[in-house]
């Protein structure tokens, strides 16, 4: 079993101490204990993000309050890399990294937003929307998650993480990778593809839970699985302002 979600890889569902399965007397892993979990996870997301958005400001000084943006991209690596280690902590680190990844969301969506009004509205909407959309093709079967189809969104996650760490590797050297990352029709199409493959694994994540709730994965997994996919949730809605932002620069 594959997932593009490197929080969400094969075994992870299996008790780890034992390699087999909590039985569900023990308290076992269930969708809606995972729903309810992400519905918590994203509304403490949205109130750190709404205060971050209130604190950062472009002025023509720069920027004021980016702390926020850094020490949440930071804060909220260090925090997803614990929580995929110790995957038994996913109840205590699964919040914190909502609430430390919210100030990294809305201080960056404060930026974009400063550049191009409604952008970060429009992000919002089409991140849910589309959430919503796959859940639904999902359940209803239009899209299957494959073997081959999980292999081919891995592949593809996997090329886009090597571009993108070419791009701060290089950066580091003063170089820039021509025309994909600018507002041109490559630039743009990348983003498309890339919004495309983000998406795409919204797909991988519900065909995981749905294995690890059939499995009677531990119930600390509803948080991990919880977590899981507000990664790819927040992967998306950034890869969301990057295309807005291509597309708005160019009128």
């Amino acid at each position: 079993m594959r997932s593009g979600n490197p929080a969400l890889k094969e075994s992870t569902f299996l008790d780890l101490g034992s390699g087999t399965v909590v039985s569900r007397a023990d308290g076992a892993m269930t969708l809606n204990g995972t729903i309810n979990k992400t519905g918590l996870l994203l509304l403490l997301a949205v109130i750190t993000a709404a205060f971050a958005w209130n604190q950062v400001e472009i002025t023509a000084e720069g920027m004021t309050g980016g702390l926020y943006v850094w020490g949440g991209l930071i804060g909220g690596f260090i925090l997803a890399m614990v929580t995929v280690f110790k995957k038994q902590w996913a109840p205590v680190t699964a919040p914190m990294y909502a609430l430390v990844e919210g100030f990294f969301l809305g201080g960056i969506s404060a930026v974009f937003e400063a550049r191009y009004p409604g952008i970060a509205f429009q992000a919002v909407l089409l991140t849910f929307g589309t959430l919503f959309a796959l859940l639904m093709a999902y359940r209803s079967g239009l899209i299957k998650a494959t073997e081959n189809f999980k292999l081919g969104v891995v592949a593809a996650t996997g090329g886009i993480a090597l571009v993108y760490l070419a791009t701060i590797v290089l950066g580091f050297f003063g170089i820039d990778i021509p025309m994909i990352h600018g507002n041109g029709i490559v630039g743009i199409g990348f983003s498309l593809f890339v919004v495309v493959i983000a998406a795409l694994n919204l797909v991988l994540d519900f065909d995981f839970i749905e294995t690890g709730v059939e499995r009677g994965a531990p119930k600390y997994m509803e948080w991990y699985g919880a977590f899981g996919l507000m990664v790819t949730l927040v992967w998306l809605y950034i890869e969301f302002l990057r295309l807005l932002s291509k597309l708005q620069s160019r009128d």
